[in-house]
């Protein structure tokens, strides 16, 4: 986003008083938007906050992909981002926990959680090559605007795992106090995702929350991350088997017909893995409000 020289001197004013970096927010800049932006716009309503989007699974993956499922092209991703990351084991409360970090956790601009479902771990996060480069994209991402990424291995979908991402928040406060942090879980790792908004030191330390083809939670409105306002945007495919959308969209309208921050983006026809595949991280970051 381009800034005026009255942006830029309102910026540079407030960051002097305040002797640090400025409050003045700025769009996370685009890396493959060409590749990787939202396809067309079937419907739109909440003033673009609902969209449902054009998914074609010859054009999506057959076609997108060098292996289907397993290897996208050469052009989707941008290995130099692998010089940046590294595998770590954190102590997290006591308890060891296996992550993936791509980018400095050290004074980061912004960090993201990734939680993957059941029967991943954290190279499932780190894979710059399935989910059609998505996740190299977003590693991209966070290099390229100061921030930093990560992807831990997800033990147990309960309270223990809860306590885990608890600590992994806590950590990445630590390591750049003050800046956004945005957690997202895909499936299963919603469980997490919801068990987090029941955490006050946690909830308060986080900027937005991504659900990506999860269940919804009935109980949320009692959650420290209601009454906080924190924002949700929500992704899911028409032909998701494991966790039916329009539960996803009943749960999101409830929220929306409240005042509350949420956004929705539903994949036409897309299946359980759609959102992971298909997710413009750019757009998720922006609307949270990263920069």
């Amino acid at each position: 986003m381009r800034l005026s020289t009255v942006h830029f001197v309102v910026c540079a004013f407030v960051s002097l008083l305040a002797a640090a970096w400025p409050v003045c927010a700025q769009d996370i800049g685009p890396f493959k938007d060409d590749l990787f932006s939202y396809g067309k716009v079937l419907d739109s309503a909440d003033n673009g906050d609902f969209r449902v989007i054009d998914y074609d699974k010859p054009r999506d993956i057959w076609k997108r992909d060098l292996e289907p499922e397993h290897r996208v092209r050469r052009a989707y991703v941008s290995l130099g981002v692998r010089k940046m990351q590294a595998n770590e084991t954190l102590d997290v409360g006591g308890r060891p926990l296996d992550i993936g970090r791509v980018g400095n956790p050290d004074g980061a601009a912004f960090s993201v959680i990734f939680v993957h479902g059941r029967g991943g771990d954290r190279r499932l996060g780190m894979n710059d090559y399935n989910f059609g480069g998505n996740f190299n994209r977003l590693k991209n991402l966070a290099v390229e605007n100061g921030g930093v990424y990560y992807a831990p291995t997800i033990r147990s979908f309960d309270r223990a795992g809860v306590a885990d991402i608890s600590g992994l928040i806590a950590y990445a406060q630590q390591h750049s106090p003050g800046r956004p942090i945005v957690l997202a879980c895909a499936s299963m790792g919603s469980f997490i995702c919801w068990g987090i908004t029941r955490e006050v030191a946690a909830v308060s330390a986080l900027k937005g929350m991504v659900i990506m083809g999860g269940p919804s939670d009935g109980t949320f409105p009692a959650s420290a991350a209601y009454k906080a306002k924190l924002p949700i945007y929500f992704t899911h495919g028409t032909l998701d088997i494991v966790y039916p959308y329009q539960g996803q969209i009943d749960f999101y309208r409830s929220l929306k017909d409240k005042g509350y921050p949420t956004r929705f983006v539903l994949f036409n026809t897309g299946s359980h893995g759609t959102p992971v595949r298909m997710t413009d991280w750019r757009d998720v970051l922006n609307w949270i409000g990263v920069g």
